[in-house]
């Protein structure tokens, strides 16, 4: 815990306790924690939270914050092997999401809404118009 800040991304979070934005989000949500938007960011969805005391009693009696500590002790690299598909077009996938913008991922999950799957595959060239 001694490399929380004192305010943080809920991306920033996630990783510093190894767990997903969603859960970051939902105890934000459920415990009532300080947030403040981060500006310049589309949508106005981008938080920063407030790394205060209760945020810090919290987060030391979860298991993460636990789990996180063994992890800073073991001697070999962590690897987590749940978090990547076994197929290679999804592992792919997947890579391309985690580099990618909030901002770009807002704008795709977008265009999956309105084009669906079919419309993406045809922009990407991948499906003919035809079918």
């Amino acid at each position: 815990m001694n490399r929380l800040r004192s305010k943080m991304t809920t991306a920033e979070l996630a990783d510093c306790l190894g767990v997903a934005r969603q859960t970051i989000n939902r105890w934000t949500r459920e415990r009532g924690w300080s947030t403040e938007p981060i500006h310049g960011v589309k949508g106005g969805r981008a938080r920063l939270v407030h790394i205060d005391q209760d945020v810090k009693d919290f987060l030391a009696s979860t298991t993460a914050i636990h789990q996180q500590s063994q992890h800073d002790r073991a001697d070999e690299q962590r690897q987590d092997y749940a978090s990547r598909p076994l197929n290679p077009a999804l592992n792919q996938i997947h890579i391309a999401l985690d580099n990618m913008t909030q901002d770009e991922q807002q704008q795709l999950a977008q265009l999956l809404l309105q084009d669906g799957i079919s419309g993406l595959l045809l922009r990407l060239g991948i499906r003919n118009q035809t079918l």
